[in-house]
């Protein structure tokens, strides 16, 4: 137990994703960490899914930070062998499209599938894995302190914070990282928070964990279903006008012990507003009578935990770094569980945070200016998520419009994920640090993929349109066409992928889809995307390989 005078270089308040994984990454460097949180491991957290920039981003951090222990978190197969038997594998993002009262039109399905060079993507049981990471950091040095939390914080941009906990406590230290939530002690203490947030998205859920849930391939609806992956072997998202259910199963591989299954009802409250003196469990249950055809999935299921419900998910901060401090993950922000971003966004974070902190243990610089880069990171990421589920709630009020919308998501999905890969090849063969300035002087920050006019432009028109649409002066057919026309005309995706293409509902990147667009890479694509995209696709294999 540390003393009351102890003198840390960092000092970390939360000890969950982001806690665990930037203590392990700083104690391993020789950073004083000490590692802060109010409750204890294991305990329940949502964010279950992750994507492939999650995993190529957990690889790179076990490479650039020398913390082999994060290697297993990168690929399903790792973390079943290394970190917990009970998560589920992921193979594809699956959306079925759903109205009240009426049969499900077979036609009206999207799926993204995980390309089988990657094949990495998980359903995290966070109590094994929040806890696993915990247990790295403190291996590596890191001094926990769980069951304590911190009442105030004084900070001084000559000497760094004095931290009091609730017992009387207190601790030093050089620069604190809140990694908490909503009431991010950081956050209260200086009033970051945005009131009214800026967020254009309004959501707000009820969530639980159930046994029993069926497959949704057994049930009758998707006996008439063309995709090219069962909905089961990914994270399954029901849509519909004004919200969007999650079925995330975590005993989905064969050898799987987890019969658990993370299941969500999200809500736009303007549309559907919380009811007074009704509990969670009974509005689960009045939304599956208005959807019978969802609930033939859930027929069998039954909750395992006290449900939650939430109000507004959607919150923001005007600030995020200062003197001294930097608010990262939930304590900085949030806006909806849809298209699994969470997780993506804090570990984008820890990397950009973590070299700093390395730097300034050593030098002493703990300057604003250093950690400044922070605060675009975060606010950048924040508003492109909101562009990104709000023009989706807005397209799931009509169909084209979403068929439309949910390729801009794929596209910022997979072409992400070449820019991660590209920095990580090129690292893996230089052990250079100057590879990853891509990722933080883009232009765009936050962007999936910063380098790329084209793309960003892309997202704003998608956004604007969208707010048309939701204002009454386009009608939706008219602002899907436009979507759809624009990434048909685009330079930085091969045309071969027919992502501008109305029926291209599905996408499943083959042998000879990759092949064309190796050809595309190498020929037609412009300077920013194609050498980035021939290393990725070099950096892919040669993971495989080693696999």
């Amino acid at each position: 137990m540390p003393s009351q005078s102890a003198q840390f270089d960092v000092a970390i308040l939360g000890s969950g994703m982001a806690g665990g994984m930037l203590g392990a990454i700083l104690a391993r460097n020789g950073v004083r960490v000490l590692l802060l949180d109010a409750g204890v491991h294991p305990r329940f957290a949502v964010g279950e899914s992750t994507i492939p920039y999650t995993s190529g981003m957990t690889r790179l951090l076990a490479d650039r930070y020398k913390v082999p222990e994060l290697m297993p978190l990168s690929s399903f197969k790792g973390i079943k062998r290394h970190v917990s038997p009970n998560c589920g594998r992921k193979q594809n993002f699956g959306f079925v499209y759903h109205r009240e009262g009426e049969s499900q039109h077979p036609e009206e399905i999207n799926q993204l599938v995980v390309p089988s060079l990657l094949r990495t993507e998980t359903h995290l049981y966070r109590q094994d894995v929040d806890a696993y990471l915990f247990h790295v950091a403190v291996k590596h040095g890191a001094v926990p302190r769980l069951n304590t939390r911190i009442e105030d914080i004084e900070i001084d941009p000559d000497s760094g914070a004095l931290l009091r906990s609730d017992r009387g406590e207190e601790f030093r230290a050089s620069y604190v990282v809140d990694g908490s939530g909503f009431r991010s002690p950081l956050s209260e203490k200086f009033e970051l928070r945005e009131t009214p947030t800026r967020a254009r998205t309004h959501t707000r859920t009820v969530f639980t964990h159930m046994i029993g849930v069926t497959p949704f391939d057994d049930a009758a609806a998707a006996k008439r279903h063309d995709h090219p992956d069962p909905w089961h072997n990914g994270t399954l998202h029901h849509v519909f006008d004004g919200g969007w259910v999650w079925v995330i199963p975590f005993d989905n591989h064969p050898g799987a012990i987890n019969p658990l299954c993370s299941v969500g009802l999200t809500y736009d409250p303007r549309k559907y507003p919380k009811p007074d003196g009704v509990a969670p469990q009974q509005e689960w249950d009045d939304f599956l009578v208005r959807f019978p055809q969802i609930a033939e999935q859930f027929k069998n299921a039954k909750a395992v935990r006290p449900w939650v419900s939430t109000g507004r998910l959607q919150y923001s901060a005007k600030q995020v770094v200062g003197e001294r401090f930097c608010l990262t993950s939930h304590a900085a922000g949030f806006i909806d569980a849809l298209y699994s971003r969470g997780l993506t966004n804090t570990l984008a974070l820890v990397n950009a945070l973590g070299w700093r902190l390395i730097a300034a243990s050593r030098d002493g610089d703990w300057s604003l200016e250093r950690f400044q880069y922070l605060e675009d990171l975060q606010q950048g990421l924040f508003d492109f998520h909101d562009d990104l589920v709000y023009s989706s709630f807005v397209g799931f009020g009509n169909y084209e419009l979403w068929n439309a919308v949910c390729r801009t998501w794929m596209l910022g999905t997979m072409l992400g994920n070449v820019m991660l890969e590209d920095a990580y090849y090129r690292f893996a063969k230089t052990g250079r640090e100057s590879v990853f300035d891509d990722l933080e002087n883009g232009g765009h920050p936050g962007s999936p993929l910063p380098v790329s006019k084209g793309f960003n432009e892309l997202g704003v028109l998608t956004r604007e349109l969208c707010q048309s649409v939701d204002a009454g002066s386009l009608e939706a057919d008219r602002a899907a066409a436009q979507i759809l026309g624009a990434i048909k005309d685009a330079d930085f995706i091969a045309p071969s992928f027919r992502l501008g293409e109305r029926d291209t509902r599905c996408f499943n990147m083959s042998p000879v889809k990759m092949a064309k667009n190796a050809v595309w890479s190498r020929r037609e694509a412009p300077p920013e995307i194609g050498p980035r995209m021939i290393r990725a696709s070099k950096g892919l294999v040669r993971m495989r390989v080693r696999e």
